[in-house]
């Protein structure tokens, strides 16, 4: 598996790719960072998306989690930039409990790529996120995207 780590401004990030697909995106640095061709593309993408830009991430994942998790994930991949959706809403969309959908958004193991940031509590509510500083990290994202709640 290879790695490639990179200064972002919410903070260092480290892509990791297994067969030409991205298996997560973590926050720290990595000490066996290489740069593949592919994890060059993806950090571009990434540092367009830092830039204020809207990259399309169609990018080829693999993610490790159950079946569910992987429902919940394909459903916030569809969340477009600049808007967010409740975990309720989600829960809805595929037969669930927020909670679950909760507990799955915070399992992503590809934050900002599958947009776990874009999901919200209920009215609205600025919730959790597992990535960074938490809800400081989730607010600034949201703030990059001009994010409509």
């Amino acid at each position: 598996m290879a790695q490639l780590s990179f200064h972002s401004p919410a903070g260092d990030l480290t892509l990791s790719e297994e067969d030409n697909k991205i298996v997560s995106l973590d926050w720290g640095w990595s000490p066996f960072s290489e740069e593949t061709p592919f994890l060059k593309k993806v950090k571009q993408l990434l540092e367009d998306y830092f830039d204020g830009l809207n990259p399309e991430f169609s990018l080829p994942l693999m993610t490790h989690g159950t079946d569910f998790q992987k429902k919940v994930w394909q459903a916030m991949s569809k969340i477009s930039y600049g808007k967010t959706m409740t975990y309720g809403e989600i829960a809805k969309i595929i037969g669930s409990h927020p909670r679950a959908v909760g507990t799955a958004c915070g399992l992503n193991p590809i934050p900002i790529i599958i947009p776990c940031h874009r999901v919200m509590g209920q009215n609205g509510k600025l919730t959790g996120y597992s990535g960074g500083e938490g809800v400081e990290t989730k607010k600034f994202l949201l703030e990059l995207e001009a994010a409509t709640c």
